[in-house]
């Protein structure tokens, strides 16, 4: 059975020009030939558990993920494990107010260290804007400038940033638009470094769900957070955004963002990365807004979250030495998996990236902003 596994799996990726134990830098190096059946019978789960076990290796994984989702075959291979895990976001609310504050404890707060050394200055966890920069941190300024632009910020705004971080872009609207901002977020260890990095400026931070948000605010944005909503639960979501804006206000959602429509995230970096996480589809997130919001205006630009990713893993990979005091080699491994795994996605452009600008009435004469 394994070696007719095996000719499976090498009929397979030779659709993406991948080659087992080939010399390319996208090649799949074996280390242990159980790999073949266990990709077969797991799936999404299969490939990254065995990688995280060592049993498998790829110089460039980036590259390797970027063919394979190009040639979709990740449509052809879904083991009965992959199936099993996501059952339960079919029977149940993986996202419901009591489970709300689990991702904030087992992605978020496993250490401000980590994401200090990944991350820009600013400690930005979502997609930098490239089109006019040469390093993270421009990127990412220039992301936090083009959200404020959009919204149309300026000075004594009430603005609420809703999955706040560790209160880069609160921090940001603050300083340089003079807006107030009330930033909220379910990660302990993000409430507490976000509010001393904001001391000083107009702004407060919550460790609360988004369903207990209140007050009326001008200007309403989320970035990064939508992805943690779930589908159960985009409705609500849009309802609690319309409760809390002006009816003259502005809301912007940046979030990542699933081709088709779907109710369960990829097994792999739902178990590992991002629990009870899932990305909506542009037609998911339509519908959640009909009614309640007009759409002024959609923004894609999932090709510059490649390169945000592979910047994160460069400053991860960097700091590594360092890190390995606190964090085993399997972690490294995980780490470096999901990373660069999403960076081939979006090269792939199997996942996209949006920001869209919603208005509760339609903005008279229409929204206009240059990009």
């Amino acid at each position: 059975m394994s070696g007719r596994a095996r000719t499976i799996v090498e009929r397979l990726l030779s659709e993406a020009d991948v080659t087992v134990d080939g010399a390319a830098p996208w090649d799949m190096a074996v280390r242990d030939d159980r790999l073949f059946q266990r990709v077969l019978r797991g799936g999404s789960l299969g490939l990254g558990e065995s990688y995280v076990d060592g049993w498998w290796d790829c110089e460039r994984l980036d590259e390797f993920f970027h063919r394979v989702l190009r040639a979709r075959l990740d449509r052809r291979v879904f083991g009965i494990r992959d199936v099993f895990a996501a059952l339960p976001a079919w029977l149940v609310n993986l996202q419901s107010p009591r489970r709300a504050h689990q991702i904030g404890k087992t992605h978020y707060d496993i250490g401000n260290r980590l994401y200090r050394c990944m991350l820009d200055a600013r400690m930005i966890y979502s997609c930098g804007y490239w089109r006019n920069a040469s390093t993270l941190d421009e990127a990412q300024e220039a992301k936090l400038d083009l959200v404020c632009r959009k919204l149309g910020l300026a000075p004594g705004m009430r603005v609420a940033d809703i999955g706040c971080g560790w209160g880069g872009t609160a921090r940001f609207a603050a300083e340089r638009y003079g807006a107030e901002v009330t930033g909220i977020t379910v990660s302990q260890e993000q409430a507490v470094l976000a509010a001393e990095s904001c001391a000083g400026f107009p702004v407060r931070i919550a460790l609360q769900d988004y369903r207990d948000l209140d007050g009326k605010f001008d200007r309403v944005l989320s970035i990064g957070m939508f992805e943690h909503v779930g589908s159960r639960n985009y409705r609500t979501f849009m309802r609690v955004v319309r409760r809390c804006l002006a009816d003259d206000g502005v809301f912007l959602l940046h979030t990542i963002a699933a081709n088709v429509s779907t109710r369960s995230g990829d097994p792999w970096i739902e178990r590992y990365i991002f629990p009870n996480s899932m990305l909506p589809s542009m037609r998911q997130i339509a519908q959640s807004a009909e009614g309640l919001f007009v759409l002024e205006d959609v923004h894609g630009f999932g090709a510059d979250y490649d390169k945000t990713l592979r910047c994160w893993f460069a400053n991860f990979d960097e700091h590594w030495p360092a890190l390995r005091q606190e964090y085993d080699d399997r972690f490294y491994r995980l780490w470096k998996y999901y990373l660069l795994c999403c960076a081939g996605a979006f090269r792939a452009r199997a996942i996209q990236l949006y920001q869209i600008v919603f208005s509760p009435k339609g903005i008279p004469g229409g929204w206009v902003c240059r990009r």
